[in-house]
């Protein structure tokens, strides 16, 4: 009780994610994902680099959509410490913010130094994730129906009565069969499963577990949301060819290994932020007026459990004079 509180750097991340949603909010629609892409990089770099810390990214972005890099290995901060592993998705749902479409986000998190999992050229991952109240009840090696029921019991619900969030892809056939089968409900989602992680875990979204396989680099990242919120998550390497599963066999990734959430990322102290860049269910959209714009994010931290919802407004006469970044 009498420990000074120490530095919360997931404060200081919502400034990250807002300019990275600022900047690339101006493509809404506009059907241009590289220009976005780059707009929510060029703004996170910058704004990361003012923060005090000695940051190296392990899991960046680009390699998968050829897109402008927030590049693997590259050091960020103003090299003091706190020693830092740093995971970021400038624009998850870049294809929703092209189209205008609903749901993307910009999301950065940190964890202690070496304590993040680097899934390399493995860019796909099957998972399973879900919320405080089912944790320890799902195991991604198990038949859909007992996860299920699992999960149904840990909740207290019957199993009619959950939503199970799954990208909306072709290889998801058998398992949305499995799951109707079962009777419970599907919310399919055409893309941005860190957003669908997070609202299979927090209370009141009314989903209850996210299923399927969706992104790598997104895996880690949610998994470091997760442990913030006090969730669980299972994963397992998805080769999409034989190129990817040489790969891993030459480089000691196990395919047949379940990931846990702490291999994902094994810290104690971890940072998350979000901030909604187009309108979705866990997170408004960027609002832009006359003379600024309005941002709306969520911060978290798994040291105190703290999850807070921020909304800020951001006038461009003030900003304009002490930012880098043209977000008029």
């Amino acid at each position: 009780m009498n420990t000074v509180p120490d530095r919360n750097i997931a404060m200081e991340l919502v400034r990250v994610t807002e300019a990275a949603a600022l900047a690339s909010a101006r493509w809404m629609g506009r059907g241009n994902k590289e220009a976005s892409d780059q707009a929510a990089v060029d703004a996170m770099r910058l704004v990361l680099n003012t923060i005090q810390m000695d940051g190296v990214i392990v899991i960046g972005e680009g390699e998968k959509d050829e897109a402008p890099m927030l590049y693997n290995g590259e050091r960020l901060g103003t090299g003091e410490p706190p020693l830092v592993d740093i995971a970021v998705d400038p624009i998850d749902g870049t294809r929703l913010l092209s189209l205008g479409r609903p749901g993307s986000l910009s999301v950065v998190a940190l964890s202690e130094r070496g304590t993040m999992y680097a899934p390399g050229k493995i860019v796909y991952m099957d998972k399973i994730a879900v919320g405080p109240d089912a944790k320890g009840a799902i195991d991604i090696n198990a038949p859909v129906a007992d996860n299920l029921r699992a999960i149904a019991r840990a909740k207290g619900k019957d199993m009619d009565d959950l939503t199970v969030v799954v990208l909306d892809r072709p290889r998801h056939e058998k398992l949305i069969a499995d799951i109707r089968a079962c009777g419970a409900r599907i919310k399919l989602i055409t893309d941005g499963d860190i957003s669908g992680g997070l609202m299979a875990a927090i209370e009141d979204t009314g989903l209850d577990v996210l299923m399927g396989v969706g992104g790598s680099p997104e895996a880690v990242i949610t998994a470091c949301a997760l442990k913030c919120i006090g969730g669980d998550m299972q994963c397992k390497l998805w080769p999409r060819n034989d190129e990817e599963r040489r790969w891993a066999l030459e480089n000691g990734r196990e395919l047949d290994k379940v990931l846990t959430i702490d291999d994902l990322v094994a810290g104690n102290n971890i940072f998350f932020a979000a901030t909604g860049i187009t309108d979705g269910e866990l997170l408004k959209g960027v609002r832009y007026f006359g003379n600024g714009a309005k941002t709306y994010s969520l911060s978290m931290r798994s040291k105190s459990g703290t999850i807070r919802y921020i909304e800020a407004t951001h006038r461009w006469d003030k900003l304009m004079q002490i930012s880098q970044i043209r977000f008029d």
